[in-house]
């Protein structure tokens, strides 16, 4: 890859990094919720996720999904009803200290929850056709390490915040309010990549 192309790449990288989705949906409610120490893990999840994702994905799964449309039918499925749970759990979260149970995502579940994105699934294959046509392992990891390097910084945005909105929401009705629209939001931002 020349320069220019790296350029165009870390652009591509950091404008589907920063851009609300799944994933910056869930930091901005993690954030607002547990705050920003406390939804570390699930940041360096969806980095260290996405970056394994992009070099399985380049180096022989968009392969194996090409020859399979059922495969990839059955993901959307999936990645569907994970992402609707994952909503019904955000609407009905409450006040950080009124909820004992309740935790942040941790580092795997973020790492596993790339599997199920679709934002993700777009950005990997998108990227990897764009800057990694032959799919060679060089290729692959320099898009999956460019990846990995404008990702983190990106959804730590989404974090921040979410921890700077909260102090607005200790008011109850305020966080509910919120959180309903949190799981709006993030059912909304993986529609266009489910029904595409």
């Amino acid at each position: 890859m020349d320069s220019t192309q790296i350029s165009a790449l870390v652009l591509f990288a950091f404008v589907t990094s920063a851009t609300p989705g799944p994933n910056n949906m869930m930091l901005l409610a993690s954030g607002a919720n547990f705050g920003f120490r406390q939804t570390m893990p699930h940041m360096a999840g969806i980095a260290s996720g996405f970056v394994v994702m992009v070099v399985l994905v380049g180096l022989g799964l968009m392969q194996i999904l090409a020859r399979s449309p059922a495969t990839g039918g059955m993901m959307k499925a999936a990645a569907l009803a994970y992402l609707l749970w994952l909503a019904w759990k955000i609407a009905r979260a409450g006040a950080p200290r009124a909820r004992a149970i309740a935790r942040p995502f941790g580092f795997w579940q973020a790492v596993a929850f790339q599997w199920v994105n679709p934002k993700a699934w777009a950005m990997a294959l998108s990227a990897l056709a764009a800057y990694a046509p032959a799919h060679d392992l060089a290729a692959t990891l320099q898009v999956a390490l460019i990846f990995g390097a404008i990702n983190l910084p990106s959804v730590s945005l989404w974090a921040m915040a979410g921890r700077s909105l909260g102090r607005f929401l200790e008011e109850p009705s305020r966080l509910r309010l919120f959180n309903a629209t949190m799981a709006i939001l993030l059912v909304l931002s993986a529609a266009p990549a489910l029904f595409a």
